[in-house]
């Protein structure tokens, strides 16, 4: 790949073919081995076939073209998801086994992305590459030379790209002169890949505990699933289950959100929590993350709290660190939040729930459960009918969770609702249903539709739901930070709250110093359980 000369910007030349059978990744890295890092990019299923279409020439020669980009700012780590694809015009772009640009292409896109408020992506193609692609020093010299152009006309940095030929994407983003490795390239649609930069996200596969495990998908594609960053919002009875089971799949990072504290009244449906954990109100993400250490099967997992709710800035913010997030909450106004960023941040959301219906003499007429992936090219929860905007509305103003209201409105309150642990089974199992079609395509099948068993009929259904006109959701796809804010904080503070706290600041002391040395306690015969499980084997 290379630039022509040209009076209107600096040329350079990209020189590719020598690495085009590589497929390591090349950069000098800050951090090297360590699964954190700080870049990725994403882009919808639609972007990466209008990309590979033109990429992949059938010829075999390599090929070039800009695209533009929307920052999605997480807590650590930066996702720069591609928004436009700007193929060359006549003229910009000559094709020789290199590919060559002009220009006044970069300087061409780089002015519509600047008028957007948009970045650039510069992309080209290695067709004989396979897996993630290195970088040469022509390479870097011409990228590094476009960086420092584009930066000055849109403000942002430069994001470039490599699609090798078996369809793997790599990206680094140049930031001060530098090329900054990205961990994944993630894209995002009824089938999703997500492509990983091995040197900064490896995947030690734990054979022994793994074994029948890799034997469903492979050792390949094994690899990838234990990678993803996989979230679960709300981890009560439903949400429970889903973290324990990714942990025994081999995740080596999940998230768990939640910011409630275990009451007797949850033990009915919280499988693994205990009269200890209840009498001593521990917050639900601990005992999350107790048992999900429990059942880890990588040789090492981080599971990170979040003990702050998804409505709110900082919960959003943490939330879009993650490649995955399992919606296990119960009520519409987080449900909404979840639904608008599955489509603005591109992260697919797997959203389950049950609904219990009662007969008058206290007896079950039946029950309903509904899954469904929300992706682009699947409809939202809001066209399937699983939330309602005006109800969301509602929670948002308070009248949900206030009494007075509730009555006049002769509604039912919309926390309290029945629920039963073995139900609850059949919703974590739906879910996690989802999520192996989302991440394996079994049968080279995408991710289905909405889902609705029928307890009654015991009936499964496909429901036939399709996006309304002028979704909001989905017409936001790809926007990342200009997403519309559905956050708000939560609890205000007042003189009158102030008062209560000070009374009650002494008894929540002493109860946290009581939760803090049991948990102590349990981290530490924990330990003592797991190295005599490690000396048996």
């Amino acid at each position: 790949m290379a630039a022509r000369r040209n009076a209107q910007a600096p040329v350079q030349t990209l020189a590719s073919r020598a690495h085009e059978k590589r497929s390591t990744s090349a950069a000098p890295l800050s951090r090297r081995g360590s699964r954190t890092y700080a870049h990725s990019v994403a882009m919808s299923e639609t972007v990466h076939a209008e990309l590979a279409a033109h990429l992949l020439r059938c010829d075999r020669q390599e090929d070039i073209c800009l695209a533009t980009y929307v920052p999605s700012t997480g807590a650590t780590r930066t996702t720069r998801i591609i928004a436009t694809v700007e193929l060359p015009h006549e003229g910009e772009r000559e094709v020789h086994g290199n590919a060559t640009i002009t220009g006044g292409y970069v300087l061409r896109v780089a002015g519509e992305a600047a008028r957007a408020n948009r970045g650039v992506v510069l992309l080209h193609s290695h067709p004989g590459g396979r897996g993630w692609q290195a970088m040469s020093a022509p390479d870097a010299d011409c990228e590094s030379s476009y960086a420092e152009l584009v930066r000055q006309l849109t403000g942002l940095p430069l994001v470039g790209m490599t699609l090798a030929g078996d369809e793997t994407w790599s990206a680094r983003v140049w930031i001060d002169g530098t090329a900054r490795w990205a961990g994944s390239v993630r894209r995002v649609g009824p089938t999703t890949a997500t492509s990983w930069n091995a040197e900064l996200v490896p995947a030690k596969v734990d054979e022994r505990s793994q074994a029948r495990t890799i034997a469903a998908w492979g050792e390949d594609l094994h690899r990838d699933i234990t990678r993803l960053r996989v979230l679960v919002v709300g981890v009560g009875s439903v949400g429970l289950d889903i973290v324990q089971r990714l942990a025994a799949t081999g995740l080596f990072e999940i998230g768990v959100m939640d910011y409630d504290h275990v009451e007797e009244l949850n033990r009915d449906r919280m499988i693994g929590a205990t009269r200890r954990d209840a009498r001593l109100h521990r917050r639900k993400i601990d005992v999350a993350a107790r048992l999900a250490r429990q059942a880890a099967t990588a040789p090492s997992v981080t599971v990170h709290l979040h003990p702050e709710s998804i409505c709110t800035a900082t919960g959003l913010t943490a939330a879009l660190d993650y490649d995955v997030i399992f919606s296990c909450v119960d009520r519409p106004w987080p449900r909404a939040v979840l639904n608008a960023i599955a489509y603005s941040d591109l992260i697919p959301v797997i959203d389950g729930g049950i609904a219990i219906d009662t007969l008058p003499n206290g007896g079950m007429r039946g029950a309903t459960r509904r899954a469904q992936t929300v992706v682009p090219g699947r409809p939202c929860l809001s066209c399937s009918g699983q939330i309602s905007m005006a109800e969301v509305s509602l929670e948002m103003s308070g009248d949900l969770d206030d009494p007075e209201y509730i009555r006049r409105a002769g509604r039912e309150p919309v926390s309290g609702r029945p629920n039963v642990a073995a139900l609850c089974a059949g919703v974590s199992a739906s879910q996690l249903e989802q999520f192996v079609s989302l991440v394996t395509r079994p049968g080279g099948q995408p991710v289905p539709g909405p889902l609705r068993f029928s307890l009654a009929a015991h009936h499964l259904e496909h429901l036939a739901h399709a996006t309304q006109p002028y979704c909001p959701a989905e017409e936001s796809v790809a926007l990342g930070d200009d997403r519309v804010d559905l956050t708000r904080e939560l609890n205000p503070t007042g003189p009158e709250q102030a008062s209560g706290a000070r009374r009650w600041s002494l008894t929540w002391l002493w109860r946290w110093v009581r939760l803090q040395i049991s948990t102590v306690v349990d981290r530490v015969i924990e330990s003592m359980q797991n190295a005599t499980v490690g000396e048996m084997r």
